[in-house]
């Protein structure tokens, strides 16, 4: 485990040592060592019905370009074929092209925003249940518990461990309503809030704001590219633009699940 922390902190990924346990305990993994024992490279792929995730393709900035990732992302790619999973992925600039090369192809795209630490923002406290004002229509916001029915379509899977796993991370960014939820988790950068699942764009900001009022900056959310009114808001409220992703598939035509669904990603490695 402290191998694994050491390689993405050498990267300046997110992922602490309880994400990493997490991966490990839903899927499996191969990596690439030293002499010494020293991780250089890692892959994983963490099981969702029929399909897999792929997360973690890593190679230590001092040992790139050396073939460590197809490598391992072909060990991967192999132990799936022979399980009948359909490999998805959520790949960077960098990587899509590398995910291209090996038969991956192109479904929807998120954008990273990050609000740092220090920053003067004051989101407003988080709506008691039963105490927002009437939406369109009559109807009436409230948070409970969140109920996890909803992101089976939206994800595509049933992935309960997962969700119930991340619900105990950050507590207070555990927010749910009959027409959607949100959790978080902490990072070693930044906190994440993701996923955000919702059936409209009204409830979904309407979660984001709530899970704001209660998670202290440093703070990255992974935003659908078809929320841009939800990206021109965290601009206006002070995040910044980070990075793009692009969500891929291999051997399909299409990502599992209903991606209108869903307005905050879990994170690139968790799906």
């Amino acid at each position: 485990m402290a191998g694994c922390f050491a390689l993405s902190k050498s990267a300046n990924w997110n992922q602490n040592e309880a994400d990493w346990r997490l991966m490990l305990e839903i899927g499996r993994g191969w990596g690439l060592s030293l002499a010494d024992g020293t991780l250089v490279a890692s892959t994983l792929v963490l099981p969702y019905g029929d399909f897999a995730w792929i997360s973690m393709v890593l190679v230590h900035p001092d040992h790139r370009r050396q073939g460590h990732a197809s490598r391992l992302l072909r060990v991967a790619l192999a132990d799936l074929r022979r399980r009948g999973l359909t490999p998805v992925l959520d790949a960077t600039p960098a990587g899509r092209e590398v995910y291209r090369q090996e038969g991956f192809r192109d479904t929807w795209t998120f954008k990273r925003f990050q609000l740092k630490s220090g920053t003067d923002q004051v989101f407003p406290n988080p709506p008691l249940a039963g105490s927002l004002p009437p939406l369109t229509g009559g109807r009436q916001k409230t948070w409970s518990v969140p109920d996890f029915a909803l992101d089976r379509e939206a994800f595509g899977a049933d992935r309960t461990a997962l969700l119930r796993a991340l619900q105990k991370r950050l507590p207070q960014a555990a927010l749910g309503h009959p027409d959607g939820f949100v959790l978080g988790r902490e990072g070693r950068e930044a906190r994440q809030i993701g996923p955000l699942v919702a059936r409209d764009e009204a409830t979904a900001m309407e979660l984001l704001q709530a899970a704001l009022a209660v998670v202290p900056a440093p703070v990255y959310l992974d935003v659908a590219d078809h929320a841009p009114a939800m990206q021109r808001w965290l601009q206006e409220h002070g995040f910044a633009f980070q990075r793009p992703f692009t969500r891929m598939v291999h051997g399909a035509d299409r990502a599992p699940g209903n991606e209108k669904l869903v307005y905050l990603v879990a994170g690139p490695e968790l799906g």
